[in-house]
């Protein structure tokens, strides 16, 4: 398994996302140009030029045509993919952080981040299908969690909206009401600041990645703790295979103390899990730095990982990987 090394980014990657169909990966960084890439054989298609701070994430809506990234510059944006134009921005009081289209692409969740007095938030907003209709105004605004919300996104049928963060609990809320309806255990739940979620294909369960860590698999509705994946490093990104029963765990330390470690040449990897046994299958090597990204390909065929080193490293899966037993 080749990797293809993708170099289009100054800075640390901090957000991999595939389209539905699954022909094109979008990366964020933090050297404000988001990237739009081939994803079959890595090349790079263009770069969407506005923000002016690191993008902490992206998502696409489900016919490609529109992308929504999140930025440090206290906005989020709405681009048209094909042409590279931004259509529309959304102004806030502190940067935005997760962004994340709903089921039907007539709705998107964005977090902000606390800021200079002002508490995080989970924004709700309404995607005009005409960007000439698009308005700022937020459909909801949620408060209540403490320190940042790393990620928030959709529940299924729209309903709610699952969020997590640095108090490393995962809470769902009521998409219509704003009302809190579930927190994770405090026994079963994370104990650090939580990095990172992944939705399963069929949203019935989605994953989380702490900095104690570990990974954790919970059921959407209940908000039940399912698995439980341990590792030796903090986990900054994870994904789920589509295809297999497989878990992706990627980490490290944090940037400032990678310098401190004995790590030789692109030791950082990452690493696969059996979701069921929760055992280790497998790792990847080769980031020279912690991986902050993680996506899988829809078609279970292929993935890419974006680390702290500024490179995006495509991988195809050999053959046999399809096979491995346990």
């Amino acid at each position: 398994m080749r990797p293809i090394l993708m170099k289009g980014h100054e800075r640390p990657l901090t957000f991999l996302k595939y389209n539905r169909d699954g022909d094109l990966l979008f990366s964020c960084a933090k050297d404000h140009n988001p990237t739009v890439w081939f994803a079959d054989n890595g090349e790079r298609l263009g770069t969407y030029r506005g923000h002016n701070g690191a993008v902490w994430s992206c998502d696409i809506s489900r016919d490609s045509t529109r992308l929504i990234t999140g930025s440090a510059d206290q906005t989020a944006k709405l681009w048209d993919v094909r042409s590279g134009t931004p259509l529309f921005t959304f102004n806030f009081d502190s940067p935005a952080r997760s962004v994340d289209f709903a089921i039907g692409d007539k709705l998107a969740v964005i977090t902000t981040d606390p800021f200079m007095g002002l508490t995080s938030a989970i924004h709700i907003k309404r995607i005009a299908s005409d960007p000439d209709d698009q308005v700022g105004e937020s459909v909801l605004i949620l408060k209540g969690p403490q320190g940042r919300i790393n990620r928030a996104v959709w529940g299924p049928l729209n309903k709610t909206i699952i969020s997590c963060g640095e108090d490393s609990v995962v809470r769902i809320w009521d998409s219509a009401t704003g009302k809190l309806l579930k927190e994770s255990d405090k026994e079963d739940g994370h104990k650090k600041p939580i990095t990172s979620l992944s939705k399963s294909t069929d949203g019935s369960h989605f994953l989380t990645g702490s900095l104690d860590k570990s990974a954790k698999l919970w059921d959407t509705r209940t908000l039940k703790l399912i698995k439980t994946y341990v590792t030796e490093r903090p986990v900054n990104a994870v994904a789920m295979s589509p295809l297999l029963n497989h878990v992706v765990l990627g980490g490290g330390q944090d940037a400032s103390s990678v310098t401190t470690t004995d790590h030789r040449a692109g030791k950082f990897e990452a690493k696969f899990y059996d979701k069921i046994l929760t055992e280790e299958i497998g790792g990847v090597k080769g980031h020279f730095g912690p991986i902050n990204a993680l996506a899988f390909n829809p078609d279970g065929k292929s993935f890419s990982s974006g680390g702290e080193d500024g490179y995006v490293r495509l991988h195809h899966f050999d053959p046999d990987y399809f096979n491995i037993k346990i």
